[in-house]
């Protein structure tokens, strides 16, 4: 017995473009009705109130944690603060944490904690006492532990946020909980954090985008050259993730930015918007309209309309819907946000024939590294520690006999580059590369080997749907 696909005739809701996508893939796989519902129903829903002084006066905070399965365990998801934050959001959040970490193989089920405030009105000191108290509320119900439940940041969160719950934590549990770093991932360096945590997703963004480009079968579909040297980019959000995949894109890969989207406005420019100048420019300013060599968009909402091989929405979810779909006109739309396409609107732009990366394994790489950042603080040891001078010293010692062999000299400076062994950040970023194609390929050919799932996020999902459906029947509960 299969689940049958909703079909609706109002425009989705994030919540219900997931649920939707997962009937989608759930037709094309053979498991029984049962494990498909367990697989898609959301296990744990903490929605909680809670009041905290703010000024003069006491404001009572709305707040969520989901926790989507717990076919593995810890479940692993971020925080976001929002003043648009709500438990369907949240829900559907989690749920995509679960297939994302089953897609590249992190051994965590999916969880999401949602914050209903907007960060914009409230001062450093009144946004730490409501994280300190929401950390406490989680810990109430035992939904945060290294075991257990492990945030990491989200919209409207960062390193800052992560520490406050981790001293947080550790006040309380310290004592008794050896592993208490590793309640919370994306913390600061210096604070257990891991090197390249920062640049994690939008560097994840670039792994895909490449792997795509370098695909013949994709690019000859969309009528493109191979590799992602000269395409062109315009990108959605200025934030973390979209700032580091237009770095990252542009000095790795060759790409030409031809458009940024903000909340102050969209700006455009025929040359190649340097993205480092202009994040530098924006914190300076606080605006991106005005950056040298671009002019903005009468219309802000006209982004999705600039011509371009590769458009990166990074900001929220519902960005692409199906109101402004038609006027999409880049051939790879390339998901590195969070459910930024609805499923009415993927159903345009597929007709129209683009291709979706879908965020589910694009914007993979946030949890990926966060996995090795829990890993180091389970392990309580840095990544290279062990093994960086014997790998230094075995290389200097090859090198060494290929001088004598060839009795050649090679250049000291060029040595000791040949001969480097692999620092914490080199050995996080090859985890993530190594993550993102095996994870790339293992959708790909499954999209190609069945053209009946009809997209590459079908695809997707089907690869992850299988993944959990064989930790449930692993674990007894569908013998």
């Amino acid at each position: 017995m299969k689940l049958k696909l909703k079909m609706s005739t109002k425009q989705a809701s994030f919540f219900e473009s997931v649920q939707r996508n997962f009937d989608n893939a759930a037709l094309h796989t053979q498991h029984a009705s049962g494990l498909l519902a367990q697989i898609k129903v959301c296990n744990s829903i903490y929605q909680m109130n809670f009041p905290v002084k703010i000024g003069d006066t006491y404001e009572v905070i709305e707040a969520f944690r989901v926790q989507h399965s717990h076919h593995r365990l810890p479940t692993k998801g971020g925080i976001r603060y929002s003043h648009l934050v709500n438990q369907e959001e949240v829900m559907a959040l989690a749920a995509l944490m679960t297939y994302k970490c089953a897609l590249v193989d992190v051994p965590f089920g999916g969880a999401k904690g949602g914050v209903k405030i907007s960060v914009r009105n409230y001062n450093s000191e009144q946004l730490e006492r409501i994280t300190r108290r929401y950390a406490v509320e989680l810990m109430r119900k035992n939904f945060i532990g290294p075991h257990i439940d492990v945030p990491a940041p989200d919209y409207g969160t960062g390193e800052r946020e992560m520490a406050w719950i981790l001293d947080t934590y550790q006040t309380f549990k310290s004592g008794e909980v050896m592993d208490a770093a590793a309640c919370v991932t994306g913390k600061p360096v210096n604070q257990y954090g891991i090197r390249g945590r920062t640049e994690a997703t939008g560097r994840g963004v670039f792994y895909g985008l490449r792997e795509a480009c370098n695909d013949q079968r994709f690019m000859t579909k969309v009528g493109l050259p191979l590799g992602t040297q000269g395409k062109t980019m315009v990108i959605q959000g200025l934030g973390n993730v979209g700032s580091y995949t237009g770095m990252i894109s542009q000095k790795e890969g060759g790409v030409k930015i031809i458009g940024i989207a903000e909340m102050e406005g969209t700006i455009v420019s025929k040359d190649n918007i340097d993205v480092e100048k202009l994040v530098a420019y924006r914190k300076s300013t606080g605006t991106i309209l005005g950056f040298e060599g671009t002019t903005a968009l009468e219309n802000q909402k006209d982004w999705v309309k600039i011509e371009c091989d590769i458009l990166v929405p990074a900001a929220l979810e519902s960005q692409i819907t199906a109101e402004n779909a038609e006027g999409v006109k880049a051939k790879i739309v390339a998901e590195a946000a969070n459910g930024p396409i609805t499923a009415d609107a993927e159903t345009i732009l597929l007709r129209n024939g683009a291709i979706i990366l879908p965020d589910m394994w694009l914007n993979a790489g946030g949890v990926t590294v966060s996995y090795f950042e829990w890993l180091k603080n389970i392990s309580h040891v840095r990544f290279g520690r062990m093994d960086k001078r014997f790998n230094q010293n075995a290389f200097m010692n090859i090198l060494d006999t290929v001088e004598k062999l060839t009795s050649r000299s090679i250049d000291n400076d060029q040595k000791l580059i040949l001969s480097r062994g692999g620092d914490e950040i080199d050995l996080v970023r090859s985890g993530l590369e190594e993550t993102i194609i095996m994870s790339y390929y293992s959708i790909a050919d499954y999209y190609f080997a069945h053209p009946e799932v009809g997209s590459i996020r079908s695809a997707a999902f089907i690869v992850a749907i299988n993944k959990v459906a064989n930790d449930y029947m692993t674990m007894g509960v569908f013998p």
